[in-house]
């Protein structure tokens, strides 16, 4: 057990921190349009939700049950 507590475990935290280190550094080398983060799209509804067109119950033959989405009044 000590082999393991004195050994692997540190050589599995710096495998996992040099594998982590790997990944974050390697958005230098993307192209810059891919470099920034994901554009966030305004619905302009408060509280909608993007629902698919084919669900489980759609694919199945059964009737889709669909909701009316809540409105939040502000």
């Amino acid at each position: 057990m000590a082999i393991f507590r004195q050994y692997i475990a540190p050589f599995f935290v710096v495998l996992i921190f040099i594998i982590a280190l790997v990944a974050v550094s390697s958005r230098i080398f993307l192209p810059s349009d891919m470099a920034a983060p994901a554009p966030v799209e305004e619905s302009g509804e408060v509280g909608s939700v993007n629902t698919p067109l084919f669900t489980l119950s759609t694919l199945s033959g059964q009737s889709p049950q669909r909701t009316a989405s809540p409105s939040l009044s502000v």
